[in-house]
């Protein structure tokens, strides 16, 4: 079973300043939640119920989120405003949190080796907070989980984008063994579009096995000059098997500002 599952959230948020100067951008509110919330409760309806957060220099506000606040609590105790913590205090009772810092960016490879002392040896789940994904029925997580159930093996979700926009993300390319579900041969990250595999694109939702975490320890720095987990998952895909997830359900980018709004819109129309 999936039991923990990793928050990479050490990183600057800079298309977002001077709002992330000094908070962090997994605390910025998609309505009244923020979005490192969002991705804790889709790992709690998968059935997870360790969350490992690897935090970095002015991510003090992520811990104090998830913890109690008792003089709030006692300040509105009784009052018309109680029932704006029922959903945090839930979270806080159905979890545990534990934490460590990245010292240095070196990229998404190097935050989730980081993060090998709170995962221990055991396959485990990996959220990107500011890709914010929704589902009227099971959310992503909970799909795939219920894969990994089947195939034991690396799992990626991926979906289509614009061939234009491939240099945005670690992009796959494979053979479909059943609707929705490839086996990986190839991945690349941030490949211009004319390079492209396919437009098949990795975004930030991932179940790994813990061998992993040795594979990263000798992968070299790569796009970027940083450790990236396109090309660990690639060695393990030649390896045995990694499979890229055609997830169901909307998936929004609140790394950028035009996602930030589309989501903001969407959770707001469907409160209504």
């Amino acid at each position: 079973m999936i039991r923990k599952c990793l928050f990479p959230a050490a990183g600057y948020g800079t298309r977002f300043l001077p709002a992330t100067k000094a908070t962090p951008k997994e605390m910025l509110p998609v309505l009244t939640k923020p979005l490192i919330q969002y991705g804790v409760e889709e790992a709690i309806e998968a059935g997870i119920d360790t969350m490992a957060i690897v935090t970095g220099r002015g991510k003090r506000a992520i811990e104090d989120h998830f913890d109690i606040s008792y003089e709030l609590e006692h300040q509105i105790k009784g009052t018309n405003k109680e029932h704006y913590l029922r959903d945090i205090r839930k979270v806080i009772e159905n979890c545990t949190f534990s934490y460590t810092r990245q010292t240095q960016m070196k990229g998404l490879g190097h935050a989730i080796l980081t993060g090998q002392t709170l995962i221990g040896n055991e396959p485990f789940a990996v959220v990107l907070a500011d890709d914010l994904c929704d589902n009227e029925t099971d959310g992503v997580l909970k799909q795939m989980v219920d894969l990994y159930e089947k195939y034991q093996c690396c799992i990626v979700a991926i979906e289509e984008v614009p061939k234009e926009h491939t240099n945005k993300y670690g992009v796959i390319s494979g053979r479909e063994i059943e609707p929705g579900i490839y086996m990986i041969d190839n991945m690349v990250e941030k490949p211009e579009p004319q390079d492209a595999p396919s437009n098949l694109a990795i975004i930030g939702r991932y179940i790994l096995t813990p061998d992993i975490f040795d594979i990263i320890k000798d992968t070299n720095p790569g796009k970027g000059g940083e450790i990236q987990i396109t090309d660990a998952l690639l060695t393990q895909a030649k390896k045995g098997m990694v499979l890229g997830f055609k997830f169901k359900g909307v998936r929004f980018d609140c790394g950028s500002i035009d996602g930030f709004v589309e989501a903001t819109n969407h959770f707001y129309n469907k409160s209504k």
